[in-house]
């Protein structure tokens, strides 16, 4: 590959997924680095002030300050723009950055927005605590309900917010549909695809406007540093939320751009072992519990819909005992081999209680809003042999006494 061949759209747009992954993005030095380089620097020296001016001005391509450019970040956008089959892609320093990016960079005092009832906790805090001090009025919807979308809206509807599958309850929302709607009212939607990823759902392909991710999750996929990403058309990445982002600061790290950009070249195939690994022990659980939430088991209410839009299950599900609190605790103290931990997308196996963990700040009323019970439990399954994680969940269902 020639040194900017990566950065070529009207090549690298040809190329199949896998090698976007892979190839996607990459410039190379005059070094000929066959891996992307690292660039630690905040800032860039010009060789003379005309090309200072040219470059403020917007007339000159080249970098001005690492808070707008660098060229290991750009990279990693260009890439994740590739696979997502967007126009424009923006890196933040977490998810919940590029979470609140996307939101606050079109929202002002006087907008409504509609967002999911089903959300990762600090998902719901930005549109219950942290929108409305701005004078920016939601409404939460149940997402599978499409109709309930569409009676939220109001004249001064800017936004739909929603994940799906949904954290934690594994809520499928109808992507199409959903984007119909906005669509006809010029309502702008925003999906966050933490779960899934391109590799594993393309909400733009169904007419999504923006899609939002926690790089940190399965783009990393092996839990060491924090990433976030906001994929769009050139219009809004440059007019909306680039401003925002210029002035705002929360920008992704050279260091944590090379590692995400390095996982990235493996997602297609540890997304896919996950999901197998993923919906093998789904089978294993089911029976077991009171109550399994995976998209690909028939028990699932949405299973056809969530077919329909993901390429493969994804590594998450959860699941429901008898008990409450005390029973899910006592299964994860049983656990030897699965981690106790609230992270996912990782390729190690993790299990945590979304009531005492990332959805506690809800507290009991929101969480049974949201379907969230204190028997539930949320499994990201990894990478290990599914028949070593089968053993250790069953010894742990038995010493819980489930």
């Amino acid at each position: 590959m020639k040194r900017t061949t990566g950065q070529d759209r009207s090549k690298t747009r040809l190329w199949r997924p896998a090698t976007k992954a892979i190839r996607g993005g990459t410039w190379r030095s005059e070094m000929g680095e066959t891996s992307e380089a690292l660039f630690l620097t905040s800032g860039y020296s010009y060789d003379n002030a005309g090309t200072a001016a040219a470059r403020f001005m917007g007339e000159d391509d080249g970098m001005t300050y690492s808070r707008l450019q660098n060229p290991t970040v750009q990279m990693l956008e260009e890439r994740i723009a590739l696979m997502e089959g967007a126009e424009a892609c923006r890196t933040q320093a977490s998810g919940m950055s590029a979470m609140t990016t996307a939101l606050l960079c079109q929202l002002s005092a006087g907008d409504h927005m509609v967002s999911a009832r089903a959300a990762f906790g600090s998902c719901r805090w930005l549109g219950d605590s942290l929108l409305p001090r701005f004078g920016i009025d939601v409404t939460v919807v149940d997402a599978r309900d499409t109709k309930a979308w569409e009676e939220a809206i109001r004249p001064n509807t800017k936004v739909f917010f929603f994940e799906t599958p949904a954290n934690p309850t594994m809520d499928v929302a109808d992507l199409a549909a959903i984007a119909e709607i906005a669509k006809a009212h010029g309502i702008t939607t925003v999906v966050d695809n933490a779960f899934c990823t391109p590799v594993l759902q393309r909400p733009l392909e169904y007419g999504i406007d923006v899609v939002a991710y926690s790089a940190t999750k399965m783009m990393d996929g092996q839990g060491r540093v924090l990433a976030g990403a906001v994929c769009g058309s050139e219009e809004f990445i440059n007019d909306k939320l680039l401003p925002f982002q210029r002035n705002t600061g929360p920008n992704l790290s050279p260091f944590n751009a090379w590692v995400v950009m390095h996982g990235l070249e493996t997602l297609d195939l540890r997304a896919k072992r996950q999901s197998e690994n993923a919906l093998k022990m789904g089978q294993f659980i089911e029976g077991r519990v009171k109550r399994v939430l995976h998209p690909w088991l028939d028990s699932h209410p949405q299973k056809d819909l969530a077919q329909k839009q993901m390429d493969a299950c994804g590594p998450i599900f959860a699941f429901e005992v008898e008990g409450g609190r005390e029973k899910a605790h006592a299964l994860l103290d049983a656990l030897e081999l699965v981690d106790i931990s609230n992270n996912i997308g990782d390729a190690r196996s993790l299990m945590c209680h979304p009531a005492s963990t990332t959805h506690h700040n809800m507290g009991p009323e929101g969480r049974e809003a949201m379907g969230i019970s204190e028997g539930m439990l949320r499994f990201n399954v990894g990478l290990e042999d599914i028949d070593d994680l089968i053993e250790d969940v069953d010894q742990a269902l038995n010493r819980a006494g489930l």
